[in-house]
């Protein structure tokens, strides 16, 4: 069994590379559905969760070429309507793009039940909304979900989503991209990924406009063509390097980033007294004394993001005073905080708020990630504290981060991956 062992202390100096953007590269995967033809996908971040999207669109016809490191070609001309392997869409949460860029190109789709991060009840009820508006007919037997047009195939109309939820927006887009007519959703997610996903298809010959506002409208077309398109960088990834150097002190540059995707976080940062500067792509994070406390809520973007909820409560628990961190998102987000406190952390959970009291200093324990950005937090919180820290469920972790081991190393943290071989 892998885990992940660090010793803390250390500050960290040099640079780390951003890699694209996880969140990106799953929808913008999944829509090559739509084109039906080859297309190449730049800065791909080649973690377990990319690499099985890839397989499962090759287990299903697709053609995939590995033409650089993180470069790919994917070729759908041959891609086979619904016969995706549950057993590896059970596995993995942006699965479920798999309903609308299928039924988007197809007509209809069927798709077993999608996997992912256990953080609380993730339903797909707005996504059902979308369709049925759109003309098609949703039902869910045993493991599989179906979705099917009507006669006429899909039609244009208007959908209000009752929250703005990131996967029905994507999943109304891929639909609503080769529908009859014009499509508008209301209460659209705004995430930069979103955007990312709107100029792939946009340049594969789509029409979409408003993407990054709540209103995202979308005039259906005949066909979509090849193209080649980059992905943006994880501003999650980003995020989490720079509250590691806030948590352990020293100075990196972190590069590749879009700096406008980091303000929440960098506004937090601030205003715990560490020094963050920002240049066109680059964001130097430098901390040389301990850091003050903060009260963070996460939201929906351009609020705080959820994704780096757990990451903030790791650095919080050694800041000088005491914090709260509200999640707004998900109601069981706080499954890590059992971990934080066996290596010494003072937090208390009551609800969807916890009141975090920071130590000086944590002490290496052994834990387990509970899901990816719990994964994340724990590195962190290993390294600030005193002595060993081990970490298990590391493939949860590579769900997300392309080499986080090796890019902490190099900006000197005391980090290897190693093999246990106790079960």
């Amino acid at each position: 069994m892998k885990k992940i062992s660090l010793r803390g202390g250390k500050p960290l100096y040099g640079n780390i590379n951003i890699s694209g953007m996880k969140n990106a590269a799953l929808p913008i995967i999944f829509a090559s559905i739509l084109v039906g033809e080859r297309c190449v996908v730049e800065n791909l971040p080649m973690v377990s969760d990319v690499e099985l999207s890839l397989k499962i669109l090759e287990t299903m016809g697709a053609k995939i070429e590995r033409l650089e490191p993180n470069v790919v070609a994917i070729d759908t001309s041959g891609f086979v309507n619904g016969t995706s392997p549950v057993e590896m869409v059970s596995k993995l949460r942006g699965s479920t793009y798999l309903l609308g860029a299928e039924l988007g190109r197809f007509g209809e789709a069927r798709v077993g039940s999608s996997g992912g991060c256990d953080f609380g009840s993730r339903p797909i009820d707005q996504h059902i909304k979308g369709f049925a508006a759109l003309g098609a007919k949703f039902e869910s037997c045993d493991t599989y979900n179906f979705v099917k047009a009507g006669p006429g195939g899909l039609y244009g109309t208007s959908v209000y989503l009752d929250i703005a939820s990131v996967g029905a927006t994507i999943n109304v887009m891929l639909a609503a991209t080769l529908a009859k007519g014009k499509t508008t959703i209301d209460n659209a997610a705004r995430e930069p990924h979103i955007v990312d996903l709107a100029n792939f298809l946009n340049m594969c010959g789509a029409r979409i406009t408003g993407a990054g506002t709540s209103v995202i409208k979308i005039t259906g077309v005949e066909e979509l063509h090849s193209c080649r398109y980059t992905i943006l960088p994880d501003m999650i990834e980003a995020g989490t390097y720079m509250a590691a150097v806030a948590a352990v002190g020293g100075r990196v540059g972190i590069r590749g980033v879009v700096p406008k995707h980091m303000e929440t976080v960098t506004a937090k940062l601030l205003e715990m007294g560490v020094d963050v500067e920002i240049y066109d792509d680059i964001i130097t994070v430098s901390r040389f004394v301990r850091p003050g406390p903060a009260n963070v809520k996460t939201y929906f973007y351009p609020g705080f993001p959820t994704d780096m909820h757990p990451q903030f409560s790791a650095l919080l628990a050694v800041a000088n005073g005491t914090s709260t961190v509200t999640e707004s998102v998900w109601e069981q987000r706080f499954q890590y905080v059992e971990e934080l406190t066996k290596m010494g952390a003072d937090i208390t959970v009551e609800g969807n708020r916890a009141t975090i009291n920071g130590v000086e200093r944590l002490k290496g324990a052994e834990v387990t990630a509970t899901d990816l950005r719990a994964g994340a937090a724990l590195i962190i919180a290993g390294l600030n504290a005193e002595g060993e820290t081990r970490i298990s469920g590391v493939d949860k972790i590579e769900r997300g981060y392309y080499d986080i081991v090796g890019k902490l190393k190099a900006i000197g943290a005391d980090i290897e991956l190693v093999e246990d071989s106790e079960q």
